[in-house]
């Protein structure tokens, strides 16, 4: 008998429960076990276990601009204990160690999150933080320094693109994060994309980035270099895209014009996720996976002249059938407020 088989002879709960407490980063390979793990990996009650046992949270970044430069401002969403439905809205001191450094790029893989310096100043510095613990620790350094950054994950590594100078070519190092080490990557074909600084999302093993200025993205595969484009829902017009996240394998984007869309990657057509009209016209937006769910995050401004905007989220669950995606959205729920000048910057999904 098989591992997998004699496994699945337990009773489902426990099955359940047994995978609930394995680390979320383990949970693509286990997909791949069997068809039944990919199903019960994703169901609502691995969630509800996970939830209630407060293995996820978000990390959500503010940027304030003062005579010093850009200051970040961070804030944890947690379940709250004993109640999977109630979220609790936190700031946290992270003193970045690098006082030098300005907008290091952040991306969360795991429990950690890596700080990758470079984005203002050449740079090979990488700093780690453990979201359990709130420390951070100084991670190995690249094998050279960069700026111009662009920086995704992609199953346990870490990718970073940029350049030594702002007239070299684009160089790409990845970092292994189970053994701790640097090895170079494959460049990218179309170098002019990758010249911002700018955090990813991944998608089939490749990088997706957006860029704000001609309305499009597009995705760098890490195993062979390549790059293609995804066109966008309408070209030509600036459609103040703001969060953008994979789910299921299904890549998500915030538009303020459409809502909230989907990319079908078997048709190649951008789709809005039925159901969640509500949501239009948001203009600082971030999304996240949380628990199974996309967090919708979004601010409101109190008044024309106050000095405080109200932080919103709404939960949404998401159900793909016969070419669609249709979002059943929560209540909305007031998560706090912040000063009126702060930007919306990073809402990254932790898990352990």
């Amino acid at each position: 008998m098989s591992p997998s088989s004699s496994f699945s002879s337990l009773p489902v709960d426990i099955v359940l429960e047994i995978l609930a407490r394995v680390p979320k980063r383990y949970h693509p390979t286990l997909s791949c076990v069997s068809k039944n793990f990919c199903l019960l990996l994703r169901s609502p009650e691995i969630h509800k276990i996970r939830s209630l046992r407060r293995r996820d949270s978000l990390f959500i970044c503010f940027l304030a601009t003062t005579n010093k430069g850009q200051v970040p401002h961070w804030f944890t969403l947690r379940r709250a204990e004993n109640n999977p439905r109630e979220n609790h809205f936190v700031s946290i001191d992270l003193t970045f160690p690098c006082q030098t450094e300005q907008q290091p790029c952040v991306v969360a893989l795991g429990p950690e999150l890596f700080f990758i310096c470079g984005s203002v100043y050449p740079s090979s510095t990488m700093w780690v933080l453990d979201s359990r613990t709130g420390t951070f620790r100084q991670g190995p350094s690249s094998r050279a320094a960069r700026i111009y950054l662009s920086v995704g994950v992609v199953g346990s590594k870490v990718y970073v693109m940029g350049v030594y100078r702002s007239d070299d070519e684009i160089n790409v190092e990845s970092f292994d994060v189970k053994t701790q080490t640097w090895e170079l990557a494959h460049v990218p074909e179309d170098q002019d994309w990758w010249r911002s600084a700018a955090a990813t999302v991944s998608l089939n093993r490749k990088v997706c980035v957006p860029r704000f200025s001609d309305n499009a993205i597009k995705c760098y595969d890490t195993r062979d270099g390549s790059c293609e484009s995804l066109d966008c829902p309408t070209k030509g017009e600036f459609l103040c895209r703001t969060g953008a996240c994979v789910m299921n394998n299904v890549l998500y984007v915030y538009y303020a014009r459409f809502g909230l869309m989907w990319f079908d990657s078997e048709m190649r057509l951008w789709r809005v996720v039925n159901g969640l009209t509500h949501l239009n016209n948001r203009r600082s937006v971030a999304v996240a996976e949380y628990y199974g769910k996309l967090a919708f995050l979004w601010e409101e401004e109190v008044g024309v002249s106050g000095e405080t905007k109200e932080v919103w989220c709404r939960m949404i669950a998401l159900e793909r059938s016969e070419g669609e995606v249709r979002g059943i959205a929560e209540a909305p729920q007031l998560l706090g407020s912040v000063p009126r000048w702060y930007r919306l910057q990073y809402c990254l999904s932790v898990s352990d």
